[in-house]
C-alpha cells in the first residue's frame, strides 16, 4: 500500500475552499453522513470532498486535470511523500463511495444570508429581499438518469430533447446572489412543487418576491405561515375584486384556492396595478400582490419599482450554469448520485466565491454587484493551486 503524507490527509491549505469549507467541518459532515473511512485510503474523504468541488470550481477540467490542480502547491513544497494522483477509475470510485449527501448536509449547514443593512440592495425598509424560481441541468444521456430524472420533449415537435434534465428551485439573497437553499428533482417534478418546500428557510422579516407561475393558495400560505412577507407577480386572466381602493390607488382583494369552490376561506391580499413604457404592447400591464397591506407603509409606487429585483435570481442561475459551469456544458456524471453530487457541488462553490465577494464588497464600501464574478472565480482557482496556506481573502 503506498503511504499517505500527513500534508495530502490534511489539505488545510487548497484556497478558498478550505478558507470557507473548513476541513473540521467537512469531516464532522462525513462523519455524520456515515462516510468516514474505516481504514488508512490513498483517497480519504475529506480529500475527495474537496476533490469534487474542485471538480465544480474547475468546470468542465477532466478528473486529472483537476487533481493535479488540488495537489500543485503540496507538489511545489516538496509535502506529497509517496503519495501520488491515483487512476481515473480510482477516484469514480471514491466519487460513488461519498455519494450526494455530505455535499447536500454541508451545504445546508453553511449556506446563510450574509447581507447586512449596509449592504445595497439586499434590505427594503427593514426587510430582507429573497427571491424564488427554477432551472434545469442538462445531464449526461445514461439509462439511468433518464430513468431517475426524465427526460423532457422537445419544444419544437413530439421528440424529446437530447439529455435528461435535473430541475432545481433556488431561495436566493437577493442582494448577495448567496443560494440560501435549494430542492433538486427530476425534470418531471413541477417548479411549484419544489418552490413549495423551500418555506422552511423562510421566516419573519423577510420579503420573498416571486413570479406569476407560483401565484396559488397553497404556496402563498406555505410562506406567509413561515412569517414572510410577500410580494408576487399577478397571472393576466386572475380576477382580483376590488374589496377597498387604498390612498396609494392599491386596493384589498381575495385569493381563493382551486379547492375553495364557495369561497369561504380567503386570502386577503393588496393589489397594485401598473404600467411599464418601452416593454412593447402586449409586455406593459403588471398586476403584484402582496401581503404587505400597510399603503402608508409600503407605497405601491415603491413596490412596483422593487420587483425588478426578483430578476436578481436569473443573475445568479447564469453564474451557475454559464460562467462557472460553463456554456452549455452538460453535466458529466452518469449515475444518479454523480448528477446530485456535481449539482451540490457546484451550489457550494458559488457559495464559496459569493462569500468571498461580499466580504471583499463590505472591507472596500462596494456594492457586491461592483465586483466581478468572473474576475473572482478566476482568482478562486488560482487561490487552490499556491502553496499551501498562502490564501488571504
Amino acid at each position: 500500500m503506498v503511504r499517505v503524507s500527513a500534508d495530502v490527509g490534511e489539505l488545510s491549505g487548497l484556497g478558498l475552499l478550505t478558507w470557507v469549507y473548513r476541513p473540521g467541518l467537512v469531516d464532522r459532515v462525513v462523519a455524520a453522513c456515515g462516510r468516514a473511512e474505516h481504514r488508512r485510503r490513498l483517497l480519504p474523504a475529506r480529500l475527495v470532498v474537496y476533490f469534487v468541488l474542485a471538480l465544480a470550481l474547475f468546470s468542465p477540467a477532466p478528473y486529472l486535470e483537476v487533481m493535479r490542480h488540488l495537489v500543485e502547491g503540496l507538489r511545489g513544497q516538496g509535502l506529497l511523500g509517496e503519495w501520488h494522483i491515483p487512476a481515473k477509475s480510482s477516484l469514480f470510485r471514491a466519487r460513488q463511495r461519498l455519494g450526494p449527501e455530505p455535499l447536500r448536509v454541508l451545504f445546508a449547514t453553511t449556506a446563510k444570508p450574509m447581507g447586512t443593512q449596509a449592504t445595497p440592495g439586499a434590505f427594503w425598509r427593514g426587510l430582507r429581499l429573497l427571491a424564488v424560481d427554477g432551472t434545469c441541468w442538462d445531464v449526461a444521456d445514461s439509462a439511468a438518469s433518464e430513468a431517475a430524472f426524465g427526460r423532457p420533449r422537445n419544444s419544437r415537435g413530439s421528440d424529446k430533447s437530447s439529455f435528461p434534465q435535473v430541475r432545481m428551485a433556488c431561495l436566493i439573497e437577493v442582494g448577495t446572489h448567496l443560494v440560501l437553499d435549494a430542492e433538486l428533482a427530476g425534470c418531471r417534478t413541477g417548479e411549484v412543487t419544489l418552490v413549495g418546500r423551500l418555506p422552511r428557510s423562510c421566516g419573519p422579516g423577510q420579503l420573498v418576491l416571486a413570479d406569476r407561475e407560483f401565484l396559488g393558495v397553497p404556496l402563498w400560505r406555505a410562506f406567509a405561515d413561515s412569517g414572510a412577507d410577500l410580494l408576487w407577480r399577478v397571472p393576466a386572466n386572475r380576477v382580483l375584486p376590488v374589496d377597498r381602493i387604498l390612498r396609494d390607488g392599491s386596493w384589498l382583494s381575495r385569493l381563493h384556492a382551486g379547492t375553495d369552490r364557495a369561497h369561504t376561506d380567503p386570502v386577503t391580499v393588496r393589489v397594485l396595478a401598473y404600467q411599464l413604457t418601452g416593454t412593447g404592447p402586449a409586455g406593459g400591464n403588471y398586476r403584484l400582490v402582496t401581503s404587505l397591506l400597510d399603503a402608508r407603509r409600503y407605497p405601491a409606487r415603491q413596490l412596483a419599482a422593487l420587483y425588478q429585483e426578483r430578476w436578481e435570481i436569473e443573475a445568479v442561475f447564469a453564474e451557475l450554469k454559464t460562467q462557472q459551469r460553463g456554456a452549455r456544458v452538460v453535466l458529466s456524471s452518469k449515475t444518479p448520485d454523480g448528477v446530485l453530487q456535481q449539482i451540490w457541488a457546484h451550489l457550494l462553490v458559488h457559495h464559496a466565491l459569493r462569500e468571498l465577494m461580499v466580504r471583499t464588497a463590505a472591507t472596500r464600501g462596494l456594492d457586491p454587484d461592483r465586483i466581478s464574478f468572473t474576475e473572482t472565480l478566476r482568482s478562486a482557482r488560482r487561490s487552490v493551486t499556491l502553496t499551501p496556506g498562502s490564501f488571504s481573502p
